[in-house]
């Protein structure tokens, strides 16, 4: 049995959409929100925390970290609330690369440069 990659990745996709909606929905409570608002974020910004350019490493949160992220942001949102996201998504409504979520990314790469040369050179 092969394993369809696009299909699986056709399948991320559109669950990442799923879960942007969802953070903005007020119907989905704080917690569900704020992690779906995450993982969604990292997902559709363009800057990875792990770059993809280091081996191994850097496909990894492509093929884990987010798959995970969706599947428990998903597990938190009831389970009507997300049938009707998944329709509102298939409708197309348009979402693109998320600047929140490349400024968020982006911070966490600063911080941790200037950790590591507080620690270098303090």
């Amino acid at each position: 049995m092969r394993f369809e990659w696009r299909a699986w990745a056709s399948r991320i996709k559109r669950e990442v959409r799923v879960i942007w909606l969802a953070a903005r929905d007020q119907r989905v409570p704080l917690a569900p929100k704020l992690l779906a608002g995450a993982v969604a974020a990292y997902a559709l910004s363009p800057i990875d925390l792990i770059p993809d350019f280091i081996p191994v490493l850097g496909l990894l949160d492509d093929l884990l970290i987010v798959p995970a992220g969706i599947w428990l942001a998903l597990r938190l949102i009831p389970v009507d609330l997300v049938a009707e996201l998944r329709a509102m998504e298939s409708s197309g409504e348009a979402i693109g690369p998320s600047t929140a979520g490349a400024a968020a990314i982006l911070a966490i790469w600063l911080l941790a440069a200037a950790a590591v040369a507080w620690w270098f050179w303090g």
